[in-house]
């Protein structure tokens, strides 16, 4: 890349075009040598455009990548007619959802129901992402799925990620990548695939930045803002940004137990939990890039979440015997505080050797250390009414640290005849320490409880290599893997027998292709073999109350799940993709209700035998108009388990299906607007049965002054169906309940952006942590 006087132009856009409808497929910027290399996502007939500030633009092709190596093009840009440019205005919105060849890509940015809303409502509404009753994710219809925010793994699960999500403002968020078969140079954890969300980086030169803030009303309040600011020159990029959130939450849990014996009723209960919830979160990022020379880059980057949970609500509770009659009645007062505060740095080293004919060989290296703190309070009071007895209370403080030490290395080899060498290596370690005490009081006595005031400790090393070769031919692309990893963990209590060791070696093979039929067919295929490690706080055996008779705990015993799956895709025009999948996994690891005496409930973990899954998904964006681009996603699913819990077997499958459809208007001057709608149909999972859920949203918003603001307005769940009801059947125990929150929300929201408008290439950071954070304890 070059001007007319001959001298190279750094930061131009490349964009690769389809030659038969010119949509953009991929983009990539010049170097500091005006230098880029192109990747086609599959061989055919492309064009290549080229832009920068103050030249024309510059178009080449139609190019035929008939090999490996496309052609080596010399473009030459002349300066435009005006020089002198104020600003440029992109009047282009990429669309809300793009099906790529191995991913789903959800475009966060610019996204009018994206305004005032956090990560884990836009995530409730990406095609194929379910969040059930119990905030657990699932993708595809599978649970075991991997969060990573810019290339870091989150180190929480279940209720305690869906908090950390609620905290995180989408607005600061650029895309979100769906990911079902992750290649070799992802770690193996995570069955049901990768949630990778990346955040904004500014890739504007000088100094530049932007502010937002919004506020969006439910039954309570919920506000957001935050600031951004960056400084880029040609060797060093200085960036930091900052989100402060004040949401306030209802949620209402409705329980409907049985307790059976011989499959006849004993005893019944009605309970009603109302739970108000304030949250305060503050996120935080700094870090620096150093362009040590022509090839290096040296990174460093802090980041911490400090957030503030408390939840205070009321219980009522009625038992009735087998012939109806009201036999206890309680009523309790809960007071539940979660604060977390962490802390995580990394360094990193990048280095791109002399290219060659066949491309740029890169090395990447990083080093990771963070420290993940705990701090839960839990005060439950309970009055009884019938029997009338003294009230009893129950005082407990959950303390725990989680510490997580890694390094990794990369390397990407351009080889000749097409082929592409990744290869690399990760070591991980991690402490985490845990100690909980609880004290009872009972007519008038405080004692401490000794059955459930312990200490626990988990330590964890993981090794791991991957050799990954890729070859590109005229019609087909080939990709095959293989990574090795080398588990050592233990666990300890200070009290109890409850300890493990636990070291296996395992392989994890993975191979997919790409197979261009014609102009308008291609076909894919996907095979792979993934793991799902029980997380920190599902090995954690402490107690957490909900209410008198309700609480979960960890189960120490919990074994790792291997999952294998295999997809077939088939593609026609580039554009609508259809695919049949089969997922097989060995001792899955699923959520449970266990009776236990005195008529507790104790919500855990096990392992059952196996689980099959069989699925038809349909991908279709379309145009209707030329302001109507309209997104639709389908899935049709069928999930059974086998084994036992006890005397119980899980009940038969059933066919289940999730719809999706994002519609984007584009009504001039400035003006877009959203409407989006999702269905997920009554499924059975395991011991449980979930009812229907779903919801209808709608967004506009206006761009103003001269595109650097923006105003949004969205409102979701417009019909209220988010709430879940679910049905969970034993051998001597059936519990229903319902879950609702504050769904139904108005929001407003601004974003201004200022300072330089001349753009960078991006370079997106990953950390070497990225395995264990996502599996710590509950933050």
């Amino acid at each position: 890349m070059r001007s007319a006087a001959g001298a190279p132009l750094d930061y131009a856009t490349v964009v690769l075009h389809r030659a038969t409808d010119s949509v953009a497929v991929k983009t990539e910027f010049s170097d500091s040598e005006g230098k880029f290399l192109l990747m086609p996502p599959a061989a055919g007939r492309y064009l290549l455009s080229v832009l920068h500030i103050g030249y024309r633009q510059a178009w080449a092709g139609p190019l035929e990548t008939s090999a490996a190596v496309g052609p080596v093009l010399v473009i030459t840009l002349t300066p435009s007619a005006a020089q002198q440019l104020r600003g440029v205005t992109v009047t282009g919105q990429k669309p809300a959802f793009e099906r790529l060849a191995d991913r789903t890509l959800v475009n966060v940015e610019g996204s009018t129901l994206a305004a005032g809303n956090t990560v884990l409502e836009v995530l409730s509404r990406a095609p194929g992402v379910t969040v059930g009753g119990n905030d657990n994710l699932s993708l595809r219809g599978k649970q075991g799925v991997l969060v990573l925010i810019d290339g870091k793994r989150q180190p929480m699960t279940g209720a305690e990620l869906a908090a950390m999500l609620r905290a995180l403002p989408a607005e600061q968020v650029k895309n979100i990548e769906l990911i079902t078969n992750p290649p070799a140079k992802y770690e193996a954890q995570g069955s049901a695939g990768i949630i990778a969300i990346n955040l904004k980086k500014d890739q504007r030169l000088g100094t530049n930045g932007s502010v937002n803030a919004s506020y969006g009303r439910g039954r309570y309040g919920k506000h957001t803002s935050g600031l951004s600011l960056n400084h880029r020159s040609a060797s060093l990029n200085l960036y930091g940004t900052y989100a402060y959130t004040d949401r306030r939450n209802f949620q209402n849990l409705t329980f409907d137990r049985r307790y059976l014996q011989d499959r006849q009723l004993q005893i019944s209960s009605q309970q009603l939990n109302e739970m108000r919830n304030h949250l305060q979160s503050h996120t935080w990022k700094a870090g620096l890039d150093y362009t040590a020379g022509k090839r290096t880059t040296l990174g460093a980057m802090l980041s911490g979440l400090a957030s503030n949970s408390p939840w205070e609500g009321t219980n009522a509770s009625e038992f009735f015997n087998a012939q109806g009659m009201s036999t206890a009645r309680y009523s309790s007062w809960n007071l539940r505080n979660l604060r977390t505060p962490n802390l995580a740095g990394n360094l990193t080293f990048r280095h791109t050797f002399r290219p060659d004919s066949a491309g740029t060989p890169e090395l990447t290296a990083d080093a990771d250390v963070a420290r993940y703190g705990i701090t839960r309070l839990l005060d439950l009071a309970t009055s009884y009414t019938l029997p009338v007895r003294t009230p009893s209370s129950l005082l407990g403080t959950h303390d725990g640290t989680l510490t997580i030490q890694s390094v990794k290395a990369d390397y990407v080899r351009p080889l000749p005849r097409g082929l592409r060498l990744e290869a690399g290596a990760k070591a991980s370690w991690v402490q985490s320490k845990n100690s909980v005490v609880f004290y009872r009081t009972e007519n008038g006595a405080t004692f401490l409880d000794p059955n459930q005031s312990n200490e626990f400790h988990y330590d964890e090393n993981i090794n791991a290599a991957y050799l990954s070769l890729t070859r590109i031919r005229p019609t087909l692309t080939l990709t095959a893997g293989l990574r090795a990893e080398q588990t050592n963990a233990t666990g300890r209590q200070v009290i109890g027998s409850e300890n493990f060791d636990r070291h296996y070696f395992q392989l994890f093979p993975n191979l997919s292709l790409t197979r261009t039929l014609s102009e308008k067919h291609s076909v894919g295929f996907s095979l792979s073999r993934r793991l799902d490690r029980p997380t920190y706080n599902q090995l954690n055996p402490f107690r957490s109350f909900v209410d008198a008779t309700s609480y979960r705990a960890g189960n120490p015993y919990l074994l790792p799940q291997t999952n294998y799956s295999a997809e077939l895709t088939h593609t026609w025009r580039q554009k609508y993709v259809t695919g049949l999948s089969y997922a097989y996994a060995r001792q899955p690891i699923v959520s449970v209700y266990l009776a236990q005496p005195s008529l507790l409930v104790a919500a855990t973990d096990v392992n059952l035998r196996a689980r099959h899954y069989y699925a038809f998904t349909l991908t279709a964006p379309l145009a209707p108009t030329k302001w109507w681009q309209l997104y639709a996603d389908a899935e049709l699913f069928f999930i059974y388990f086998e084994g036992v819990l006890g005397d119980t077997a899980p009940p038969p499958g059933q066919p289940g299906a999730i719809l999706n459809a994002n519609s984007t208007f584009t009504l001039g001057k400035g003006w877009t607007a959203d409407l989006s709608g999702s269905y997920h149909s009554r499924e059975r999972y395991a011991f449980q049965v979930v009812g229907a859920f779903g919801q209808l949203g709608i967004g506009v918003q206006k761009s103003l002054f001269d595109g650097r603001a923006t105003l949004r307005a969205n409102a979701t769940d417009l019909l209220y169906t988010a709430p879940v009801r679910a049905t969970s059947r034993y051998a001597v125990f059936e519990e229903t309940f319902r879950s609702t929150q504050d769904t139904r929300v108005a929001t407003l929201g601004f974003t201004y952006r200022f300072g330089s408008s001349q753009v960078a290439p991006a370079r997106k950071r990953a950390t070497g942590a990225e395995e264990e954070k996502r599996r710590a304890v509950s933050q």
